[in-house]
């Protein structure tokens, strides 16, 4: 039985992005039976308050619950925390401060990913509190990429696929302006889109191809967490 460390997913922002995160931690982990999977604990406590309306229009304070739950991992025997939900980051000093075990940070891990792949420049698909609190552009300037933003028409659009589609169930994305999205942020210089939520690569699998590459944090996370918990990567 292989001796790994105990990964713990501080989620609930949302649920449906909880679990696409132990999901892909499945998917790239090298194992051919039950014992060589990876320990996961999963806290999905939607109790914790949304970070864009916290962040940008003074809504409930969602750090109390998140520590909250950093604490309870941390108490069952988790060796690393994940937190697949890119606004949350924003918190992430004071979350990380709050436990005596690692905190992976996902903005950095994805910066880092592009900065070794000779990325330039890159759009950033991200909620409204995610954009103006810079957890992206901040690690990305960091690695010398720049960072470009979607026009206000087409963060519209990324704020309805998040909040009235994948957040409340609704997958079915027909709708919506994907491909101008993307034309937009190519104009702008961008060569890859970072899908800067992780209610974002669920919508993403489903509409498929929209003109620039793209590159999923919560994939980047799950990769970074077994390679932290000692795993092997498939």
């Amino acid at each position: 039985m292989a001796d790994y460390r105990t990964i713990g997913i501080l989620g609930g922002m949302g649920p449906m992005a909880t679990y696409d995160l132990g999901r892909k931690i499945l998917a790239h982990t090298e194992a051919s039976c039950d014992q060589e999977h990876i320990p996961v604990l999963i806290d999905c406590n939607t109790r914790i308050a949304d970070r864009t309306e916290a962040i940008l229009r003074g809504g409930s304070d969602p750090l109390p619950e998140m520590i909250r739950s950093a604490k309870r991992l941390e108490a069952m025997g988790a060796d690393l925390l994940a937190m697949p939900c890119n606004t949350a980051h924003y918190y992430y000093e004071k979350i990380a401060g709050a436990v005596e075990i690692p905190v992976l940070h996902m903005p950095g891990i994805t910066a880092e990913v592009l900065a070794s792949s000779g990325v330039r420049c890159d759009g950033v698909l991200a909620t409204d509190g995610t954009r103006e609190s810079g957890v992206y552009e901040t690690a990305l300037a960091a690695r010398g990429i720049r960072t470009v933003y979607p026009a206000p028409e087409h963060q519209k659009t990324l704020m309805r696929m998040i909040y009235e589609h994948v957040k409340a169930g609704n997958l079915d994305f027909s709708g919506l302006d994907t491909e101008g999205l993307s034309a937009d942020l190519a104009a702008k210089g961008a060569e890859i889109l970072i899908l800067g939520c992780t209610e974002l690569p669920i919508a993403f699998e489903r509409i498929g191809e929209t003109g620039l590459p793209r590159i999923d944090p919560t994939e980047m996370l799950a990769r970074a967490a077994v390679q932290a918990a000692g795993g092997r990567l498939k």
